[in-house]
């Protein structure tokens, strides 16, 4: 297991050189000056060079690279004074004179904006994401195994061809068309019956009580963005336990007098979940990461939301660490999926 952990970590080690390598020269490429975005348009000459060499604008795009590599590793080269030491808040583990070896988070430098550290704004916005990720999988998880089931069951019957129905319906509904779709259904004209609202954020703040959780804002984002992966779970979670109860263990299972939930839970569904599994993870990765117009429709402050905000006030550093943090989730959530085989089936080992 160790071996295969270290292979692993390695391709993803590389994964991630790629894109960051790829995310910076793009973001290189573009139209703009970085500095006068940072100033101000009103910023005279004087200000806007010092910003310039301040950012390292002033050096060659391949210096500027490793400058920016060094500032994402965890481990870098950096100077000793008390400026740069509260810049990356990192602990000296080598001095070398003016520089240091030092240990530090991942420094993916400040927004234009707001003029904050992006890692602390990604920190604010990441668990809002996560929370509605979770949520959306889970109801997608649970509706989609019970439905999948129930189809495979009741093959050919009115159930199996409604579920079926229903999760094409789901799998060709964009995420967003299903949250303008139940924002406004829901949230608007079934307001006073449902008591939800279309926009709001998982904290609410009230200028008199302060800052109280408000899970009723999380009920419909939730749903807008797992529809998709239910309906796909849905179908393959049916073909999945269609597949096992033609085998002979089943049939043997049956002859011993078990009963089909039995049969079903104790047998059949273990043996089923791989494809299943692999598709709740490459949701998940991708709920985590791309939940931007759902948070950006429903007026949810996460990641994606801050992202699409940063878009459209060309704040790009904010843009490239976001860009980056989903890389990251992809390669973990990834990974821990290669782990989790091996627990479900006894059959998969680990090379």
């Amino acid at each position: 297991m160790f071996g295969f952990l270290v292979k692993r970590l390695r391709y993803s080690l590389l994964v991630l050189a790629g894109v960051v390598t790829v995310v910076f020269f793009l973001f290189n490429v573009l139209p703009g000056d970085p500095a006068r975005l940072t100033m101000g348009q009103r910023s005279d000459k004087a200000t806007v060079e010092n910003a310039r060499r301040e950012m390292n604008l002033d050096k060659p795009l391949l210096t500027r690279y490793v400058l920016f590599l060094n500032d994402l590793s965890p481990i870098g080269w950096h100077g000793g004074d008390s400026a740069t030491r509260q810049k990356y808040g990192y602990i000296a583990l080598l001095p070398a004179g003016e520089q240091c070896l030092a240990l530090k988070w991942p420094y993916m430098g400040r927004s234009y904006y707001t003029k904050r550290n992006v890692a602390d704004v990604l920190g604010e916005a990441l668990p809002g994401t996560i929370i509605l990720a979770l949520s959306a999988m889970l109801i997608a998880t649970f509706f989609g195994i019970l439905l999948g089931i129930v189809a495979a069951l009741k093959k050919g019957t009115w159930m199996d061809t409604s579920a079926i129905a229903a999760s094409v319906a789901g799998i060709s509904m964009p995420s967003f068309f299903a949250g303008l779709v139940i924002a406004y259904v829901f949230g608007y004209l079934l307001h006073s019956v449902t008591g939800l609202n279309m926009t709001g954020s998982l904290w609410d703040y009230d200028p008199f009580t302060g800052r109280h959780l408000a899970i009723r804002n999380l009920i419909l984002p939730a749903v807008a963005l797992g529809i998709r992966p239910l309906a796909i779970i849905t179908q393959l979670t049916r073909s999945s336990v269609l597949d096992v109860l033609s085998q002979d263990y089943i049939r043997t299972a049956y002859a011993k007098g078990l009963t089909t939930g039995q049969v079903i839970f104790r047998h059949a569904l273990p043996n089923a979940l791989n494809p299943v599994v692999t598709a709740i993870s490459g949701w998940l990765a991708e709920l985590l990461a791309g939940s931007f117009f759902v948070e950006y429709i429903f007026g949810y402050k996460g990641v994606g939301k801050i992202t699409v905000d940063a878009l459209d006030k060309f704040d790009f550093p904010l843009v490239m660490g976001s860009v980056l943090l989903t890389a990251f989730i992809f390669i973990i959530v990834n990974l821990l999926t290669d782990m989790l085989y091996s627990f479900l089936d006894p059959r998969v080992k680990f090379r």
